[in-house]
């Protein structure tokens, strides 16, 4: 499966659980994965910035998004391994690449073990 149909299937909901104000900022930070706290300073910043037109985007969000709370939906991925990724992403590489390493060589003594003739003698015994 790709990204893109990951991205495909992702749907915008305010969260009720982590709301200050709305929870615009935390399904915002839940959908796009960024840090929650950055998404709030950076809301905060465009507040000053612009004030008429993101009081207008973020109440018109507030209107028009539904809310949702964490338990309402199942997420379709691992969150541990999304904040993981996010704050070591080299590391966090580094341990997939390893677990499927592990699983191949797994996989190759299993194959050898199938196609060697012990696993029909194996068989054989097991028949009797």
């Amino acid at each position: 499966m790709s990204g893109y149909e990951t991205i495909a299937r992702r749907k915008f909901y305010r969260s009720r659980d982590r709301a200050v104000c709305g929870g615009v900022c935390a399904g915002l930070a839940d959908y796009f994965g960024f840090n929650l706290k950055m998404t709030r300073v950076l809301a905060v910043f465009a507040f000053f910035m612009a004030m008429p037109v993101t009081l207008i985007a973020y109440f018109g969000t507030v209107f028009l998004v539904p809310a949702a709370s964490s338990g309402d939906r199942e997420p379709d991925y691992d969150p541990e391994f999304r904040k993981a990724l996010r704050s070591a992403p080299r590391q966090t590489l580094g341990d997939v690449r390893r677990r499927f390493q592990s699983l191949d060589s797994r996989l190759a003594r299993l194959e050898r073990y199938v196609t060697s003739s012990r696993f029909n003698l194996d068989q054989e015994f097991k028949k009797l």
